[in-house]
């Protein structure tokens, strides 16, 4: 027996294997695993062993590393792994996960892979931090994806990526302005806000902040102070790595004080005709304060030092508004006023009452009106731009057409202003009418069971064609009559009308009538969908050799126009039965007035034989004067034949006893499935483990009982004295060694191993005897 082979023999006796092994002496321990069962996935798995940081060769350095400062300058660190065998399968991959900031592994990311190491017991993962990583407690797993087997997690690792590194620049609101001295005045009882503007992406780092050399809570990029004291932040990197970041910032002191009670003065007016202004004076001036000045939240002047008056004029655009004053300077905390209401004494407003276009009916008149918010009001109405004498009031009745609008100008008051003239109204007399039908909502044929008509727009035409809107003045004013088809549909006079049957499919108008003036509408289709429904039936749902399917309704389809589809597209619009021989989706669609109601879906397919299950396989083997039990499932009906082809059994299940050949037919439906099963008695002998191969017909084959050979669900394997596999087959024929195989010495051991899908069977030694 060689080395090796003595060797595996030991191990089997005490199993032990130091780990992790070269790639060099696998082979050598092969036979090892093989003897000692650790190959089978199914009883052994790999060990993967917990990831350990690793030093960097490309660095030089034997040490491994302790924590990542990774950098656009510097991000290469490496992880070694280690693993037991037994071997993986050869499409294999190792991959190196990293957990969140946490450790937790809920969505881990995937820092490298390896295909090309499922030999090798021990190696190195390299990778590079990801530019969102930052943390404290981030850990390492490494996953095998054949077989699935996964690492315990590593030790905890700060890893964080430096994207900024250098000092970073706080001051006020962000604004980039930093104060004089560095000194911000903030008054008593009042807050500000400091924060970074010089570091991209800001919002993506966490901060420390500090006051006077004390830690503070806030970890975000903006500091809310109201406190005194001296302020300043860096970026959060860790214990190991913000030093070696540099972002320590500038220095803010903030200085608490009394506010001053800055107010404006009481002006002189606060309401202002076009041509007055008014002066805004702070009340605490000189100083060399700066003072800004706001018209709302807009600043309207400064910051400018001393300025602590502003001009308002009424003569500017938009003057009108809420005035306040900010003053700031050394010494003082920055303070806003309240605010002050500046109006305007002179404008007033003119409104048009009526409609913008109106009808002149004949022997009618129509009232023009407008309203005014001028305080004294005078007026003069206007025809085609000319001057209506002796039309002065805020209302005039006309009875010819014509544009007209009225000037209405304001006396006395504390201003004077200019007129100012009303909307213009299009009074019109008829030539005629034109009304304008349309469906309520959305509306298409044969997609709703219900919808309505409405009156959406009549116009008056003159005796040139030209169209004025007058529905908001005359819809009211109008008599209707619906119509369907051109016939009149008794007592429907509304100015709307709801249809909800199929009975009511058509064409329809509405004759509108006012005076004597009658207009027929535009027509509108109307096929509403059918709320009728059609069923359809099939004799069977899966084709097979022989067995068709019929699809049937019990809707009587005399004298209906109907199409029968397939996947959607039509096989036949003759048959009221259909016969079905491919498989696919089926429908009926009848035709209700032009619109199709559509039957439900019957699926046809390929008969699946696999629905019918033997617990048994086509083999059963048990000792002689025993029984077994198979059982069938999934088909609706059953017959059971012995190989006289005698019934024996019409249910589900038959008791076997006697050796022969079996059959069973399963039915469902129309469809037949039939399956042999062979019942052999188990042999009583023993695996024997000496052959002899010399030819002369005796003991030349190595013979196992038949509970193992000829079992499509076990597995024989046989191995020569280095480990190497001479066959690996299911359902083994009992027929090796064949004749044409030459053996190396007279006597030769192999060692064979035979499995089903869960475990080892049996395990030996054959010895060939040449």
């Amino acid at each position: 027996m060689s080395e090796n082979l003595q060797n595996a023999t030991l191990s089997c006796v005490t199993p032990k294997l130091t780990m992790p092994m070269k790639t060099s002496s696998f082979y050598g321990v092969f036979l090892t695993l093989v003897m000692c069962g650790l190959l089978s996935h199914s009883t052994h798995a790999q060990v993967l062993n917990q990831p350990t940081a690793a030093p960097n060769p490309n660095l030089g350095s034997t040490d491994a590393w302790t924590s990542a400062c990774a950098s656009a300058s510097f991000n290469e660190y490496f992880v070694n792994f280690t693993w037991n065998p037994p071997l993986v399968d050869s499409n294999n991959e190792f991959i190196l996960e990293l957990s969140d900031a946490s450790g937790d592994f809920g969505s881990p990311r995937e820092l490298d892979r390896a295909s090309d190491k499922n030999t090798e017991f021990d190696f190195d993962f390299s990778f590079a931090v990801p530019e969102d990583v930052q943390g404290e407690n981030y850990r390492f797993r490494v996953r095998s994806t054949s077989p699935a087997v996964t690492s315990p997690s590593s030790d905890a690792f700060s890893i964080y990526y430096i994207g900024y590194s250098s000092p970073i620049l706080i001051s006020q609101d962000a604004s980039g302005v930093i104060p004089p001295g560095g000194t911000l005045e903030v008054c008593d009882g009042s807050s500000i806000t400091i924060e970074t503007h010089n570091v991209p992406d800001a919002g993506t780092y966490q901060y420390k902040w500090y006051r006077s050399g004390t830690p503070l809570s806030e970890t975000s990029n903006a500091l809310v102070v109201s406190q005194s004291g001296m302020y300043y932040v860096e970026i959060d990197y860790g214990i190991n790595c913000s030093g070696s970041a540099n972002t320590l910032s500038n220095t803010i002191e903030v200085v608490i004080t009394t506010p001053l009670g800055v107010a404006i003065n009481t002006p002189s007016t606060t309401t202002l005709c076009p041509s007055e202004s008014v002066t805004l004076d702070a009340n605490i001036s000189g100083m060399d304060y700066l003072y800004t000045w706001f018209q709302g939240g807009d600043i309207v002047s400064g910051p400018t030092v001393d300025a602590s008056s502003y001009i308002i004029d009424g003569a500017t655009s938009g003057f009108e508004g809420d005035y306040s004053v900010r003053i700031e300077g050394a010494g003082i905390c920055a303070e806003q006023s309240s605010a002050i209401t500046i109006s305007s004494a002179a404008d007033f407003t003119v409104s048009r009452i009526n409609e913008p276009n109106l009808v002149l009916l004949p022997g009618q008149d129509q009232i023009l009106e407008v309203s005014t918010t001028a305080l004294s009001p005078t007026y003069q109405w206007y025809q085609d731009g000319v001057a209506i004498s002796g039309e002065t009031s805020s209302s005039i009745t006309i009875n010819e057409p014509g544009i007209f609008y009225a000037e209405v100008t304001q006396n006395g008051g504390a201003c004077t202003l200019p007129a100012k003239n009303s909307e213009e109204t299009t009074v019109v007399l008829p030539n005629s009418f034109e009304v304008i039908i349309d469906y309520v909502g959305t509306y298409s044929d044969c997609s709703v069971e219900n919808t309505t008509l409405t009156v959406l727009q009549i116009n008056a035409l003159d005796a040139d064609g030209n169209r004025s809107d007058v529905t908001s003045s005359l819809r009211s004013s109008f008599t209707y009559q619906w119509l369907k088809d051109d016939a009149v549909l008794p007592g429907l006079t509304a100015d709307e009308l709801t249809l909800n049957d199929v009975s009511d499919n058509g064409f329809y108008t509405v004759q509108g009538s006012i005076t004597t003036f009658n207009a027929t509408s535009n027509p509108l289709s109307i096929r509403l969908a059918s709320n009728e429904t059609i069923d359809i039936t099939s004799s069977g749902l899966q084709l097979c050799d022989g067995v068709t399917v019929t699809l049937s309704t019990t809707t009587d389809l005399t004298g209906l126009s109907y199409t029968w589809t397939k996947d959607g597209a039509m096989v036949s619009t003759t048959e009221t039965e259909l016969i079905v021989t491919e498989t696919g989706t089926y429908q009926l669609a009848i035709s209700s007035d032009g619109c199709p109601i559509q039957s439900n879906d019957i699926v046809i397919t390929d008969f699946d034989a696999s629905v019918v299950v033997i617990d048994a396989g086509d083999n059963l083997v048990f000792p002689e004067g025993s029984s077994e039990t198979v059982t069938a499932s999934g088909a609706s009906s059953y017959a059971w034949y012995d190989q006289g082809n005698n019934l024996i059994s019409s249910t589900d299940s038959v008791t076997l006893s006697e050796e022969g050949v079996y059959l069973v037919i399963a039915s469902v439906g129309d469809c037949q499935i039939s399956q042999t099963i062979t019942v052999s008695y188990r042999d009583n002998f023993e695996i024997p483990n000496v052959i002899t191969a010399n030819g002369d017909g005796i003991n030349d084959l190595w013979i196992i009982p038949n509970s193992y050979s000829n079992n499509a669900e076990v597995s024989v394997i046989i191995y020569n004295e280095k480990g190497e596999e001479v066959i690996n087959e299911n359902g083994y024929r009992n027929n090796w060694p064949e004749s044409s195989i030459a053996f190396a010495k007279k006597n030769q051991i192999f060692y064979y191993k035979i499995k089903n899908a869960r475990e080892t069977l049996r395990q030996g030694t054959i010895t060939v005897i040449k």
